[in-house]
């Protein structure tokens, strides 16, 4: 397992200036035609998402006032509530708007044909799957990581690629308020 802590994270900002991503992970790494991509983006201001063809997308939010995604023709959606993950298909252009002050959300990406994900909230433990990709984010509580018990908190999480042995052991709650957010990638046959 790899481990990250969002804050130590490099942010970049987005090419419309409306927000900064953190990249977690690219797989597989170095690789810019990605199987799969999981980032948190802190999304400033209103204004335009970029299209990303051939991708499905699931965005959760982690905090903030929340954001309105609205796709004409296609879906007005406005993800107000922690924790509860939207997927949508990347080709589409989206707008974003800003209910209040600026958010943050998770986003997990995966390209059509060599992934898909499964993005739930959780609070029990979570036994990643042998021959999956995978992230976990911790929300709240919390979290011990694999056979070396390492104690994850909110902001922090661990990764995974399909081709590694599966993690050692499963990411396992250790207090009562623990809530994390999984991502189960599974390859495409």
């Amino acid at each position: 397992m790899h481990h990250f802590d969002v804050e130590t994270l490099t942010a970049g900002r987005w090419r419309n200036g409306g927000g900064a991503t953190r990249e977690i992970v690219s797989a597989p790494v170095g690789d810019e035609d990605f199987a799969w991509r999981a980032s948190i983006a802190d999304i400033d201001r209103d204004g335009p998402f970029s299209a990303f063809p051939g991708i499905d997308r699931t965005l959760t939010l982690l905090s903030g006032d929340g954001v309105r995604l609205t796709a004409p023709g296609v879906f007005d959606r406005l993800l107000a509530r922690a924790g509860e993950p939207f997927a949508f298909d990347g080709d589409l252009a989206l707008a974003a708007e800003l209910p209040g002050d600026a958010c943050r959300v998770l986003n997990i990406m995966v390209r059509r044909g060599r992934a898909t994900a499964r993005v739930e909230r959780v609070t029990g433990p979570v036994a990643p799957p042998a021959g999956h990709a995978g992230v976990l984010h911790v929300l709240g509580g919390r979290w011990e990581a694999g056979a070396e018990g390492r104690v994850l908190t909110p902001g922090q999480g661990v990764w995974w690629e399909a081709d590694e042995q599966a993690p050692g052991g499963a990411v396992v709650p250790l207090s009562p308020d623990a809530a994390a957010l999984w991502a189960d990638v599974t390859p495409a046959g």
